[in-house]
């Protein structure tokens, strides 16, 4: 039994050809420390945050070398085979079918009918994160799509979400919930010509940090770049940054939040 409802996120990995880059890059952003490589699953390193798992890197799979570098969002699932069915019922593609990770749980990997990818994690002994919404630990995840019926049709169909949309003609902007959850499982960002063409749909992952600013200095210091922000918002101050390996994700201070929270309705 998953320790999360179907459809929350739970775990967050990201492939590197260069390991000790990858772990000297996030250690000295988010204050991780490492466990060590196992070798029975190739090297999967989990990395901590005080202690806690709170993600992992790996090296990449043979045949998967020349794949775009991405953090991939695993969902909580009690039945990853019946997720699976799930998923391509909606019109999705299971890319991973259902695997069993030793005694660690079971997986899939799948894209949503417009190719959106993302994981869908059933736990056995690895309960997934053990910290989260804090510095150093994922904090906020998003999918941003250029088909935004194609998400709004599949993922509510998949995970049984209830959604809300933010009363904001500037963005167009769904929130996801697990049914009766007082917390969001997820957002939906329709990504529109200020996103550049090169810029491909996926889910964004938000990485919890003390000072934006601060991090991204340390970014740009290491070979990795700014592709927006920083910006002030309800939610706190972020920025879309990408390591020197060209991989995206956010950085987020929740603490520092200016204006109004936007009003939402449900549909």
């Amino acid at each position: 039994m998953s320790p999360k409802p179907n459809g929350t996120p739970i775990w967050v990995d990201a492939t590197f050809s260069d390991i000790e880059g990858a772990k000297s890059f996030y250690g000295d952003l988010l204050g991780w420390t490492f466990e060590e490589g196992d070798p029975q699953f190739g090297g999967y390193t989990q990395a901590l945050s005080d202690g806690k798992r709170v993600g992992a890197l790996a090296p990449p799979m043979p045949g998967s070398e020349e794949m775009p570098p991405a953090w991939t969002l695993y969902l909580a699932s009690d039945d990853v085979a019946a997720t699976a069915t799930a998923v391509t019922a909606a019109g999705g593609t299971t890319v991973l079918e259902p695997m069993e990770v030793g005694d660690y749980g079971s997986m899939i990997i799948a894209t949503d009918p417009a190719g959106v990818p993302f994981g869908v994690w059933q736990p056995g002994t690895h309960q997934g994160f053990e910290k989260e919404n804090a510095p150093g630990a994922v904090c906020w995840a998003e999918v941003a799509t250029r088909d935004a019926a194609a998400a709004d049709g599949f993922f509510p169909a998949v995970f049984d979400y209830e959604v809300r949309k933010v009363q904001d003609d500037a963005v167009d902007f769904h929130v996801w919930s697990t049914p009766g959850a007082e917390m969001p499982a997820l957002g939906r960002f329709a990504m529109g010509e200020e996103c550049p063409p090169e810029m491909p749909s996926g889910i964004g992952v938000y990485f919890g940090v003390a000072d934006v600013d601060e991090a991204i200095g340390k970014v740009t210091k290491a070979g990795g770049r700014v592709d927006f922000g920083p910006k002030d918002s309800p939610f706190g101050r972020f920025a879309a940054v990408s390591d020197p390996w060209g991989t995206p994700f956010a950085i987020i201070d929740a603490e520092t939040t200016e204006g109004e929270m936007p009003e939402m309705k449900e549909i």
